[in-house]
């Protein structure tokens, strides 16, 4: 019987994915009405060197242990504790920097003010829109009572606090909230999963953990020996990861739980 439910936060529960294409669009418009470039072609060189220069310094190793994106870096702060946050938070304001000019350079644009302008427009627009699917608070809302409920979540503790608090009423549904950052590794590491269940005082047969990742909720929760749920909105094709169960959106986890 399952006592506790472990949610993963980003694109699980929040739309990540949709606050992030919200960011750029925005963002990139500011290029358009400027100089007539397409937001959507700026968007793309843009991911495209972010994702390049991200992977070229130092820190990426600790970014990949820790769940922390490239798009993440265009927006985070890093606030936080830990000489490998404090290289990240000196990092940023160049690496946001540059993701930027070589985005517009590239489409032929060289404009010093345009990517300072876009570069603090970005993190603005990724605050301003903090979109949540339209069941999530309907499941949360009906499980609160039967279950306990903890969140666990790779990423950087200020920046996945700063969802949380961008998203208010979300964080009160959970007993705990888990974070890589805090932790020192992040999903798939099965001691994270271990931490999270000590934590909550809860036995890992009575846990479920519910996620739309394979590579870090499902394969985590595996490896931790969790019954996993995976939320494969985009009906993408299963792998050798193998969840428990699999839905196609949040509220079939409804139907799901009176059968384990």
């Amino acid at each position: 019987m399952i006592k506790t439910i472990i949610f993963d936060l980003d694109d699980t529960l929040i739309w990540d994915e949709k606050s992030v294409n919200a960011a750029f669009h925005n963002t990139c418009s500011i290029a358009e009405e400027k100089y007539g470039v397409a937001p959507s072609l700026l968007e793309e060189k843009v991911r495209l060197h972010a994702r390049e220069l991200y992977a070229s310094y130092d820190t990426y190793s600790f970014t990949k242990k820790i769940g922390i994106n490239p798009f993440e870096g265009l927006w985070g702060e890093f606030d936080d504790e830990g000489e490998s946050f404090r290289e990240l938070r000196k990092l940023a304001p160049s690496y946001q920097n540059e993701a930027w000019t070589r985005g517009l350079k590239e489409i032929g644009v060289d404009d010093a003010s345009l990517v300072e302008e876009m570069s603090n427009k970005f993190p603005e627009e990724r605050k301003n829109n903090p979109f949540v699917f339209e069941d999530t608070f309907e499941v949360l809302e009906k499980v609160k009572e039967n279950y306990q409920l903890l969140l666990l979540t790779n990423g950087s503790p200020s920046l996945q606090q700063t969802k949380l608090r961008i998203t208010p009423q979300l964080k009160d549904y959970f007993e705990y909230v888990v974070i890589s950052g805090d932790f020192g590794s992040g999903k798939p590491d099965p001691n994270i999963f271990d931490h999270a269940l000590e934590l909550g005082s809860a036995n890992k047969d009575e846990a479920i953990m519910v996620g739309d990742n394979l590579h870090t909720d499902i394969l985590g929760a595996t490896r931790a020996g969790i019954k996993s749920v995976w939320i494969n909105r985009k009906l993408k094709e299963s792998t050798n990861i193998k969840p428990s169960y699999e839905i196609e959106r949040l509220e079939e986890l409804l139907t799901i739980l009176p059968q384990i």
